[in-house]
């Protein structure tokens, strides 16, 4: 089982990359315009055919990957980061910091989640700050439930309560003992909430919220696509999609693997 899951992680981290690389090497194919070759169909010479300018979509597909990827990780990466320090925050500070923090993952999870997205999205201006910030400030709560629970058990531990007899503050415990202790659900929900934050991302710019329309990224091709679809290009909407979809079930079986990795119920078998 334990070298099953390696290989999967290895594997699905290699398909990741392989996506990265190919989107830099192909260069500005996805950006010159052909018009001799307009139109075509999904074949060997463009396995995701050419759109009405004669565009190479694979090529426009693998740089739509990467935005998306890119938008995805540091937005995953600063709601965890949120999720880590409101976590923390409300496990080892006063009761008050634990209402406010548990009010706020109320308030959050209990708004829906793609009017959440618009909102700020549009209130910061659209644009990839505002697509990072309307999902970063979106996407922490269900991880800081997870951290806060780990640490609200790791409290009782001894070694803690020692720490609490000798005066030691609650910044330092939280700080030395909490922290390392969290640290691979911290790991394991970055993961997990990448895939989140690519489909949300390319949501918001389908919709209109997001990037620009003329930005390569994976939700301006989709929302491109669906003016020539009743045209008949169906490729065009189909293998970016087919592409996405791949790509957030990539992540999310490389997060669910590392999670199971870090289990400690699993890793010895």
């Amino acid at each position: 089982l334990r070298r099953r899951t390696l290989t999967t992680i290895l594997v699905s981290a290699a398909l990741l990359l392989a996506v990265i690389l190919g989107a830099s090497l192909y260069g500005d194919v996805g950006q010159v315009t052909h018009l001799d070759l307009r139109k075509l169909t999904p074949s060997l010479a463009h396995p995701f055919g050419t759109d009405w300018l004669g565009r190479d979509m694979f090529a426009r597909t693998l740089k739509g990957l990467r935005v998306s990827l890119g938008i995805g990780l540091v937005a995953a990466s600063i709601s965890a980061l949120m999720a880590l320090c409101l976590g923390l925050a409300a496990a080892t500070l006063s009761r008050a910091v634990d209402r406010v923090v548990t009010w706020l993952v109320d308030v959050v999870m209990s708004t829906p989640h793609l009017v959440l997205l618009i909102l700020i999205s549009f209130v910061c201006g659209g644009g990839p700050t505002g697509v990072v910030i309307a999902v970063a400030v979106t996407h922490w709560p269900s991880l800081t439930r997870v951290i806060r629970a780990e640490v609200m058990q790791l409290r009782s531990a001894d070694y803690v309560q020692l720490s609490r007899r000798l005066g030691k503050p609650r910044t330092w415990i939280a700080r030395r003992h909490m922290t390392p202790h969290v640290l691979p659900q911290f790991l394991v929900g970055l993961l997990l909430l990448v895939p989140h934050a690519i489909l949300h991302a390319a949501a918001l710019t389908f919709l209109g919220f997001g990037m620009s329309p003329h930005s390569p990224e994976i939700g301006a091709l989709l929302a491109e696509a669906m003016r020539y679809l009743s045209m008949g290009l169906w490729w065009l909407a189909v293998a970016p999609g087919i592409a996405l979809i791949l790509t957030i079930k990539t992540f999310d079986v490389l997060g669910n693997n590392i999670k199971a990795l870090l289990d400690p119920k699993t890793c010895r078998e």
